[in-house]
């Protein structure tokens, strides 16, 4: 049966070349007419480019410059009425505040503050942070110490959480507190006045 096989398959691939041959040769042939076809094609247009004779003439040329059109509008005028202007005078008065130095009606909060560090409160201080970390405020008591300030940290309960609050300053009357917190508030906007309890 393999012999069968082998054999059946050797005819195969005979007849298959052998086939192709004979298209191959086709092809060939087809290539071959068509190359002659326009070779025979060439030859024509050759004769008749050899027997037509065509004179030519030089032509000049010359260069085209752009024109440019201007349409002008005739404009009318008419002629201008003048009217009298009438000036009225304008009393012009400028007032300026008058500073008082009512501080009735500064806020203040009232807490009872324990003093964590600096020299003691005094009545009304002015309170320029709160922080709910004593490093914090000691960070920001160092700096207003560079700025000359005898700051104090204290600490308050405030709904059962402990927080540092900073004072820059302390006096003895809520009019000094709140003029110092005047003064401060430049740099420091949220300041507020606490009287100790």
């Amino acid at each position: 049966m393999k012999k069968l096989f082998f054999w059946g398959s050797v005819l195969f691939v005979v007849l298959a070349m052998t086939s192709c041959k004979s298209s191959e040769s086709a092809y060939k042939k087809a290539y071959e007419k068509a190359q002659a076809a326009q070779m025979n094609g060439e030859n024509a247009g050759m004769e008749t480019i050899v027997t037509t004779t065509q004179q030519t003439t030089p032509v000049a040329v010359t260069p085209v410059t752009p024109t440019t059109t201007v349409t002008t509008t005739p404009v009318t005028t008419t002629p201008v009425t003048t009217t009298p202007v009438t000036t009225t005078p304008v009393t012009t008065v400028t007032t300026t505040p008058v500073r008082t130095n009512d501080y009735s009606n500064v806020t203040v909060r009232q807490e009872a503050v324990t003093l964590v560090q600096g020299t003691g409160l005094k009545d009304y201080s002015v309170v320029v942070g709160s922080f709910g970390l004593q490093s914090n405020a000691q960070s920001l008591q160092s700096t207003l110490a560079g700025r000359g300030y005898a700051a104090q940290v204290v600490s308050a309960n405030v709904n059962g959480n402990v927080m540092y609050r900073v004072v820059a300053t302390t006096h003895d009357t809520k009019e000094q507190a709140a003029q110092s917190r005047a003064a401060l508030m430049g740099d420091f906007p949220d300041a507020w006045l606490l009287y100790k309890k």
